[in-house]
């Protein structure tokens, strides 16, 4: 008899199983699209360089190479990839024409590097990955590493 039921129940349970998985896509199409991700210059104590929307310091690690990604997962929980679904835009002073993603993927290049963040950073103008490992610098507006200290 329990082998009755369960067969009868089957049926009920994978029409109710595919009801659930319905919803799932009308949730997403109602989450909203995240805001565009900027690129731009700001003045700094080293200089001009490129910081987010925010004013936060873009870093490139020296060991990249040719637009790709050297960071691995330890890595990137110390230094967090810029990324982002949709385009990123150059605004004030950034070059438009240096600004791609790695590979069609979500992380932010600017000419050559892939930018990254540095959790020592707490606000906007911070520059504590400055010079880390001599393999970490902040990025020119002209897409070279800012090598000073």
């Amino acid at each position: 008899m329990r082998a009755r039921m369960g067969i009868l129940l089957l049926p009920a349970l994978l029409a109710g199983l595919a009801a659930c998985g319905n919803e799932a896509p009308q949730q997403v199409a109602q989450q909203e699209t995240p805001a565009r991700t900027e690129v731009k210059v700001a003045q700094s104590d080293l200089g001009p360089i490129l910081v987010d929307q925010t004013g936060r310091t873009l870093y490139a690690f020296t060991k990249d190479e040719n637009k790709s990604s050297s960071c691995d997962a330890d890595c990137i929980a110390v230094w967090p990839a810029l990324t982002t679904q949709s385009t990123v835009d150059a605004k004030d002073g950034a070059d438009m024409a240096l600004v791609s993603r790695v590979d069609e993927s979500s992380q932010a290049v600017y000419g050559k590097w892939p930018l990254y963040y540095y959790v020592g950073d707490q606000v906007a103008g911070d520059l504590n990955g400055q010079g880390v490992d001599d393999e970490w610098f902040a990025i020119a507006p002209d897409g070279k590493l800012v090598k000073k200290n």
